[in-house]
């Protein structure tokens, strides 16, 4: 825009034979246009928020559960949207803590030795089991970013009143208050707005309303569980899913990574989602999407809340939008649990979530304390990629290896900052001089930062081996 109108000055001021009537035609012209503009944003919104109206005029409300008062107040009551015309604005930063419940079909209950266990009647449309998905996510109109952090299932941690467990379980036992005091406690006290709780039903009929996903699946995928009805068989490669077919991508963890990789494959999907369909038509869709799957959502987020965190992320750069994943590792004990690292969530906290930390938390990260690991994304097997570790170890960075990658070959190198170490991923990407950077958890577990080394890798070391004579 800034160019048009620098270009647009310079024609004026060159051409002075244009009479001052014909500037005035200009003028009132353009003003015409951006007052149409502005009429039909308006009419938009005006549009999406009748059709919101609508919506909870009729039908299952957003909110199935209903919180006692004490409950209730373990969220913050402030508003966080405008009003009048700027109803659909965000105010101010909102923390929203989203769920993905674990639902099993009614016939599940017999015979009775299946379901002694689940401490919780299973239903087709229930918000009473195990939170299976747990993401807090961010949304800071200062800043113009969406942060989302991904909570491992298994993660090893406190339940007021109740000793250490599973975090997962902390909706069977106090729905969505206790799994919020819960969350807040492991993550350093921070403040959580607002919830929301979506099943598995609804996560298929949502990704079957925005039209399904394109996504790269990284392995064949096969599994049965006839218990509860789980059928789970996937092909590797590029291709586009629905809602069932994503599902089966979301909930598939038996391979060595357990519920981590399952993670890393939910964040992939998200990315995916949101680049395909997070666009200003989707807010005009929003009333159809949320008549599809309202009834498998539960939340206290009023319909104007929700119009201003979509609208919102319409807005957002998707380089603005980051995945992080509650930094921790295997415990060694039986249970299978995640370990948090009480360390590493503190600097998370302080960075990401404006939590303020009683120690400091030191910005400068030496190089040889990271682990940076080098994954083959070319599509070519045979790929000499010494000459990027070498490069590397030049710089400091001693413990650098190559890991297996997703598989999936890419265009653009993606640097990513594996635990949330966005400035030095953004310091590796200055030096090597190519590459995008990426805040989430989809590289290598071990690795701080992981190296996916993609096609344009290749046509540089091309490049650095055959110069142009000059």
């Amino acid at each position: 825009m800034t160019i048009q109108r620098t270009s647009a000055q310079d024609d004026y001021s060159t051409d002075t034979s244009n009479s001052s009537d014909k500037n005035a035609n200009t003028d009132k012209s353009g003003r015409w246009l951006w007052f149409w503009v502005a009429m039909s944003g308006i009419a938009m919104v005006s549009a999406t928020a009748g059709a919101l109206l609508a919506v909870s005029l009729t039908g299952t409300p957003l909110m199935q559960a209903s919180l006692s008062p004490d409950e209730a107040a373990v969220f913050d009551s402030d508003r966080i949207a405008g009003d009048g015309l700027k109803f659909s604005q965000l105010t101010r930063p909102v923390n929203i803590l989203i769920m993905g419940m674990s639902v099993l079909p009614p016939d599940v209950r017999n015979p009775p030795a299946q379901t002694k266990n689940l401490r919780y009647l299973p239903q087709v449309n229930s918000f009473d089991g195990l939170a299976d998905v747990m993401l807090l996510t961010k949304f800071d109109p200062e800043h113009k970013k969406v942060m989302m952090l991904s909570i491992p299932r298994d993660t090893r941690t406190q339940i007021d009143g109740h000793g250490i467990k599973k975090i997962n379980s902390a909706n069977v036992i106090g729905g969505p208050a206790l799994t919020a005091k819960t969350v807040s406690s492991l993550l350093d006290d921070v403040g959580i707005d607002r919830y929301m709780r979506i099943n598995v039903l609804g996560v298929a009929k949502l990704i079957d309303a925005l039209g399904g996903v394109t996504v790269y699946v990284p392995k064949d995928m096969k599994y049965q569980d006839d218990s509860q009805h789980l059928y789970i068989n996937l092909k590797k490669g590029k291709q586009h899913l629905n809602g069932d077919q994503a599902l089966q991508l979301l909930r598939f963890r038996h391979d060595e990574n357990g519920d981590i990789g399952r993670i890393q494959r939910q964040q992939m999907v998200m990315r995916a989602l949101m680049d395909q369909s997070v666009n200003p038509a989707t807010v005009a869709q929003l009333p159809k999407v949320l008549n599809v799957v309202k009834e498998h959502i539960d939340t206290n987020l009023t319909l104007e809340e929700l119009l201003a965190l979509v609208g919102f992320g319409v807005r957002t750069n998707r380089s603005n939008m980051q995945m992080l994943m509650l930094p921790g590792q295997f415990g060694q004990q039986k249970g299978g649990y995640w370990m948090p690292d009480r360390q590493r969530i503190h600097s998370m906290m302080a960075q990401y979530f404006d939590v303020q930390q009683t120690d400091s938390v030191s910005g400068v990260v030496n190089p040889r304390s990271l682990r940076v690991a080098i994954q083959n994304s070319t599509g070519n097997d045979k790929a000499n990629l010494q000459t990027l570790i070498k490069a590397l170890q030049k710089l400091g960075y001693t413990n650098v290896y190559v890991a297996k990658s997703w598989g999936e070959p890419l265009e653009e190198t993606h640097i990513v900052a594996q635990q949330g170490d966005g400035n030095t991923a953004e310091s590796i990407r200055n030096t090597l001089g190519f590459g995008e950077v990426r805040v989430e958890s989809t590289g290598n577990l071990g690795s701080d930062i992981s190296i996916q080394v993609g096609k344009d890798w290749l046509r540089q070391t091309q490049i650095n081996q055959n110069p142009v004579e000059p």
